[in-house]
């Protein structure tokens, strides 16, 4: 077996196996490429999803004969002037992309500079190259790429099909937009224009800039639902936008990364994302980010990959620690903020079951059944002192199991001084009804008080510890050994959160002490829920590592359960509480809290508007 050189062209196509996975691929390095040129307009024309035609035409600085003849080439680049490669200040700079385009693709490069007569083209067709031949052509440079894959035919089995592989290319387009506002972009696909994002006018800071192209990529509700982030640390900075908690979706295809304008999917920034939420979604939900990190080049390697999708951090902890810190500061900023989202599927479910508003106001009949809502209205007193000045009634010493509260009647506050508003009714003992200064707030009483107990047990073990309530009778509960075993091997960690356990015997836990916080709780659930919680709990890492899933199955246990009837005291002291906690918006499973319905919605419902 003799060792011998690849021939140029079949290394060019395995090169084609990394850089141009799919038309997607392709599209992206063309792109890169005119955005590195300099030019301030991109046009994009795909016909079936990029595999029979891909063009992209730029008006950027152009190439001149000479330079087209050795842009086609393997490793020819004009983007690495000192050949650092810890000094990359352009997109593209590996010299990969035509050549392994070509080699795979019908390739045509047309292209001019300022001040030349005519622009000049060359033709790649499966490797072999034609030209450089004049050719009338305005400023800029035009790639066209024919019958992608046709040289390799067997990568052709693996595309899917025409629609998801234009929904790639349109994904692709869309973060290099977000990434650079100042560049005017349409995409046109089987003579339908799908995207046009005019280019942005610097008239305020870069983030107002990227703010505006977000709100055109991502649309209104985006807008609506985001809060703002913003922080910098060891020339290091972070800023952009993310979802409130209860703005997720069920996979991650709606986080936006970004390294020095860069698109990325990097394993440390997702991971740095899930951490910052994870006392807030559940693991199967992702919330919406579009998040800019700058930092020096010599700091961050971008050439771990071909795709150039990956990228690799000097300080990699520093970069971690700061993007956990500034998002959940920003989402502590946000306060009890709930997704506007929750609002409009509330009113979807009002709706007749054609999905449409009443259109006007039809004779209605009121039987029996009509209205079978258990409401129990605490109504208020006309006297509207109290509540608005003194301290609410400590709503952590009730107890989830206690009896039925009694109906009283309430001092209101005013309304209008309130986010959230003052009771009026609790329905079927589990939903509270306030009204607001324009609209009405209906709350989830078991979610929201599980929120303000988690966030009250995190202050507290911070602060210094959580208190102990000792249980008059020890409580003894039977789990299998596995189970039990686990429980009395974190004892002393358990012990921190407020939870006393100790071994007892083969196969059983005994709890003496619980955190005075629970109040009377299902001592022998909450032991098997967390059983269950350690079970996926890495041996290596604390309990204050995975705090969220400990301290919300401890939260779980103690709040109001559904079912429980509350006076009106106790609902407005839920209600306020709710207000100055942070993170009141959704419980510890990224669910609501509460929905907020505007007036002018509630009359549409009803034919008013």
């Amino acid at each position: 077996m003799t060792i011998r050189l690849l021939p140029p062209n079949l290394v060019n196509q395995i090169a084609a196996g990394e850089v141009v996975e799919r038309p997607a691929s392709a599209l992206k390095e063309l792109v890169e490429n005119s955005i590195d040129a300099g030019a301030s307009r991109v046009d994009i024309v795909l016909n079936d999803g990029g595999r029979s035609l891909i063009v992209v035409t730029d008006n950027g600085c152009g190439m001149t004969p000479q330079e087209l003849i050795v842009a086609v080439d393997r490793h020819a680049t004009s983007k690495l002037p000192s050949d650092d490669l810890l000094d990359i200040n352009y997109l593209g700079f590996r010299g990969e992309a035509l050549p392994a385009i070509g080699s795979v693709a019908r390739l045509t490069v047309t292209s001019r500079t300022a001040g030349t007569d005519s622009g000049w083209y060359v033709v790649v067709a499966g490797g072999r190259k034609d030209g450089p031949v004049p050719a009338p052509h305005p400023r800029g440079t035009r790639v066209e790429v024919r019958d992608i894959f046709y040289a390799t035919p067997a990568r052709l089995k693996f595309l899917k099909a025409s629609s998801t592989e234009l929904s790639y290319a349109v994904d692709a387009i869309e973060r290099l937009a977000m990434a650079n506002p100042e560049v005017a972009f349409t995409l046109t696909a089987d003579g339908k224009q799908r995207l046009n994002l005019p280019a942005g006018h610097l008239q305020g800071d870069l983030f107002d800039l990227h703010l505006e192209r977000i709100a055109a990529v991502l649309g209104k509700e985006f807008g609506a639902n985001a809060v703002p982030v913003a922080a910098e640390r060891e020339g290091i900075k972070l800023y952009g936008y993310i979802g409130v908690p209860t703005f997720n979706r069920g996979n991650a295809l709606a986080q936006y990364l970004f390294v020095n304008g860069r698109p990325v999917r990097d394993r440390l920034l997702t991971g740095a994302v899930r951490g910052a939420y994870q006392d807030f979604l559940a693991s199967n939900r992702h919330p919406y980010v579009v998040l800019f990190l700058e930092l020096p080049q010599r700091d961050v390697d971008v050439n771990v990959h071909p795709a150039k999708a990956e990228v690799r951090f000097r300080d990699a902890g520093l970069v971690r620690g700061m993007m956990v810190g500034a998002l959940k500061h920003a989402l502590a900023e946000a306060g009890h903020k709930a997704s506007t989202t929750v609002a409009g599927a509330a009113l979807g479910a009002f709706r007749p079951g054609d999905g449409r508003a009443f259109a006007g106001r039809p004779h209605m009949t009121h039987s029996a059944g009509n209205f079978a809502y258990a409401m129990q209205a605490p109504y208020p007193s006309e006297d509207s002192s109290g509540l608005a000045e003194s301290e609410p009634p400590s709503l952590f010493a009730l107890s989830p199991s206690a009896p039925d509260a009694t109906p009283i009647q309430i001092v209101e506050a005013d309304y209008q001084s309130h986010p959230l508003g003052v009771a009026r009714a609790q329905v079927h003992e589990t939903y509270i009804v306030a009204q607001t200064a324009d609209g009405i707030v209906i709350v989830d009483q078991h979610a929201a008080h599980e929120r303000l107990v988690y966030e009250r047990m995190k202050s507290a073990l911070a602060s210094g510890g959580i208190t102990r309530q000792m249980l008059l009778i020890p409580e003894v509960v039977e789990l299998d050994e596995t189970g039990a075993t686990r429980i009395s091997a974190r004892a002393a960690e358990l012990a921190e959160l407020g939870l006393v356990v100790e071994a007892f015997g083969a196969g059983a836990i005994v709890v003496r002490e619980v955190p005075s916080l629970l109040g009377e709780t299902d001592v022998q659930s909450l032991i098997r829920d967390l059983a269950d919680d350690l079970a996926s709990v890495d041996e290596a890492l604390t309990l204050k590592d995975k705090l969220g899933d400990v301290c919300g199955t401890l939260a779980c246990h103690s709040a109001i359960r559904a079912g429980r009837r509350l006076n009106g005291t106790e609902m407005n002291a839920l209600l306020r509480q709710m207000e100055i906690t942070p993170h009141a918006g959704q419980c510890n499973h990224g669910r609501p809290t509460y929905v907020e319905l505007k007036l002018k919605d509630i009359e549409r419902l009803f034919g008013r508007r």
